[in-house]
């Protein structure tokens, strides 16, 4: 089985260094698909729906077609002809300028027959509702998880909390809008596609165009943010290399943020209705929910309950329900953070009932071995111990508190391919068909070919995002790293073994007596009669070094454990909540890069913060419509309200390399709803906790 080396024998791997693309991201040298401008590339622009749900009886775009400047206009985009949200594509047109483009949709008319609509989960819910689908209810069947014996458990039970608590629904918010960049050369295709996983884009484009799959070339070289939301090939890639056909010329078809917003997912919202039962030595013995949320035109809509915690007796019955709005994709961590703000702070009313310390009670409960290490160091570095003994307990009109919630995921990954060409200048170059999605995998995939050869990481030419190169999957679920990194390392390791039979003949040993590193080749114990790196690839002669690697067992593994603490003040006569400080804790086997380790945990907080206390897209129950679907209306926190986030890297090198993109967003809610309760001891059961909502629950 293979293995990594000592971390104190790596040069890279377990430290921190820069980012190799960081130069170019930060000058703007770098081109994201948003950034491409072919020779006699054309602007795509895609007509939406105004109307919650309707039926296209009639659509005319002589008009547009007439005007100077339009190259294709295509009529049939919408796959059934029955619209089922405001803002679904109906038609699309190309044309020479983004401004005629848009005078063009202006042109086509569209006959509609209206019909009724529901754009919120409860009222989905009602009998009488407008159904979403005509064919089968908006509550779809129930699913039901269940464990031990429930009515045995809360028989045991010393105390019971019960309550409800809702989420939200958060849109995806990705800097780069999605779309992509279409170009016919004969019948191949090649697309520019701000996508998570150039593969999967490449299957769901031939698929939409019923081509084979080997025509089509997806690239993406950089890409601006994708949570989840980028993992699918898009309806827009297909339409713009529909365009790009019909007109004989590249096409750019990037969405427009209010697009994006309402059509490109979201992160479903929750209502819960919790019961649960804890013995009198504080042990978590009960557990049942019933729950609801809404994915609009699609499904699931489940929250992770009951999460983290070990209970021997649970039942957790879900409902989806259908409502005339865009459908959710998968968005960083699914289902957990909804999950966790209702588990958090279940914990903490148990634990009060109990007259237990939050924390204690949590230890009590939390088997995973891992995270105890965590819970009593996050407390000591925060400063738990110094927390008021009761909640409440500030003098005055602003109130003080402190609380916490528990991180995990799960997957590993696996299944990549490399290949390693080293060229007889020197040159090292790595192809991979994995992608960046903002998170540092160029760097680490130079890094772990650099600590492998023995050479500086400038000196590794790292080329992903192409289908070109050998198959990677798609950058989601905290898979990318444990998947790419041991792939990498094989592919390197076969590259070395090569030179160090080369390095071995030109010095007359064996070649298990060479080593390489410092740039250079030498017989271990003689550093002085050395090759260096450039000399020792001229051995090659003129052909090139190729070696294909795949990920190896032994290098990666699955499950990661982590806590967050928060502190905040909390306003009681606006009901504004400040958070003053978070402090993350986070495993994730080998650190690859702490640098981008800790990047990833920060941003983590980042948008939990944003989720606790800003994000909420709103529908006009009126009419049908996102009400905010741009960064005017919708509000992200930024930079004045961002609190001091600490994080501490809990290292495990033992146990290889583990994906943490996924985990650091889940607890932030709850560990801010926790502290809200025990600043001004009401409970905030309902996200965003906003200022209107805060003083609601103060008053009630």
């Amino acid at each position: 089985m293979a293995k990594w080396k000592a971390l104190d024998e790596m040069t890279y791997l377990g430290r921190g260094y820069s980012r190799v693309d960081g130069p170019g991201k930060t000058s703007g040298a770098v081109k994201y698909t948003h950034d491409l401008k072919l020779p006699g590339m054309l602007y795509g622009a895609l007509l939406s729906s105004p109307y919650a749900a309707a039926r296209i009886k009639r659509l005319a775009a002589g008009a547009a077609q007439a005007l100077p400047g339009v190259k294709a206009v295509l009529t049939d985009v919408h796959p059934t002809g029955t619209v089922r949200y405001a803002g679904e594509e109906v038609a699309a047109v190309a044309a020479v300028s983004p401004e005629i483009a848009a005078e063009a949709l202006d042109l086509i008319k569209v006959e509609y027959e209206l019909l009724p609509f529901v754009v919120d989960l409860e009222t989905a819910m009602a009998d009488d509702a407008p159904r979403v689908y005509a064919e089968q209810s908006n509550r779809r069947e129930a699913r039901v998880d269940s464990r031990g014996d429930l009515a045995a458990g809360f028989a045991q039970a010393a105390v019971i909390v019960e309550g409800s608590y809702r989420t939200q629904v958060q849109v995806h918010a990705c800097l780069e809008v999605h779309g992509s960049v279409a170009k016919w050369e004969g019948d191949e295709l090649i697309v520019w596609d701000s996508t998570q996983g150039v593969y999967a884009s490449r299957e769901g484009i031939a698929k939409f165009l019923n081509i084979e799959q080997s025509k089509v070339r997806v690239i993406c070289d950089y890409m601006g943010g994708g949570f989840g939301s980028k993992l699918q090939a898009g309806r827009y890639s297909a339409i713009a290399a529909r365009l790009a056909r019909a007109a004989g010329a590249p096409v750019k078809l990037m969405l427009t943020r209010p697009q994006d917003s309402i059509s490109a997912g979201n992160r479903p919202n929750l209502l819960a209705e919790v019961k649960a039962g804890a013995t009198r030595d504080g042990k978590l013995i009960a557990f049942s929910a019933k729950t609801y949320g809404t994915a609009g035109i699609g499904n699931n809509a489940r929250p992770a309950l009951p999460l983290v915690y070990e209970v021997p007796n649970s039942r957790v019955e879900h409902y989806d329900v259908y409502t005339n709005a865009g459908a959710a994709r998968a968005f960083r961590a699914p289902g957990c953070p909804q999950a966790s703000f209702v588990m958090e702070q279940v914990m903490d009313e148990l634990a009060e009932r109990l007259n237990l310390d939050p924390l204690d009670f949590r230890l009590r409960n939390d088997s995973n071995p891992t995270r105890q290490q965590q819970w009593r160091m996050a407390a000591e570095r925060f400063g738990w111990s110094r927390r008021a003994k009761r909640p409440n307990a500030s003098p005055g009109g602003i109130k003080r508190g402190m609380g916490l919630g528990a991180a995990v995921w799960w997957p590993g990954g696996r299944g990549t391919q490399a290949q390693m060409t080293i060229l007889p200048d020197g040159g090292i170059e790595v192809r991979c068909g994995t992608q960046d999605i903002g998170t540092g995998t160029r760097t680490f995939v130079a890094a772990v070919a650099a600590e492998e050869l023995g050479v500086p990481i400038a000196s590794v030419k790292a080329m992903i995002g192409d289908t070109e190169y050998p198959y990677s999957g798609a950058s989601g679920g905290s898979t990318t790293a444990p998947s790419v990194a041991p792939a990498i390392k094989n592919v390197a390791e076969k590259a070395r073994d090569k030179l160090a039979e080369l390095a071995a003949r030109h010095f007359g040993v064996a070649s298990s007596e060479v080593q390489l590193a410092g740039g250079r080749a030498f017989v271990r114990g003689n550093p002085q009669n050395a090759l260096p790196w450039k000399q020792l690839c001229a051995l090659l002669g003129s052909a090139p070094l190729v070696t294909h690697g795949e990920w190896a067992e032994g290098l990666s593994s699955a499950g990661v454990a982590g806590c967050q603490f928060a502190e905040v003040e909390v306003d009681t006569e606006t009901g504004v909540v400040t958070v003053l400080r978070i402090l993350a804790v986070q495993d994730c086997g080998l650190v690859l890069n702490r640098l981008t380790a800790e990047s990833q945990v920060i941003g983590g907080v980042v948008q939990g913060l944003s989720y606790a206390l800003y994000e909420d897209r709103l529908m006009d129950p009126l009419t049908g419509v996102q009400i905010n679907p741009t960064f005017e209306n919708y509000k992200i926190i930024g930079a004045l309200e961002m609190p001091k986030i600490e994080v501490i890297i809990h290292d495990q090198p033992g146990r290889g390399v583990i994906g943490i993109g996924e985990p650091p967003t889940i607890p932030t809610a709850a560990a801010i709803a926790n502290a809200v309760y025990h600043a001004t001891g009401k409970r905030p059961r309902e996200l965003p906790m906003t200022p209107e909502r805060v003083l609601a629950v103060l008053h009630a």
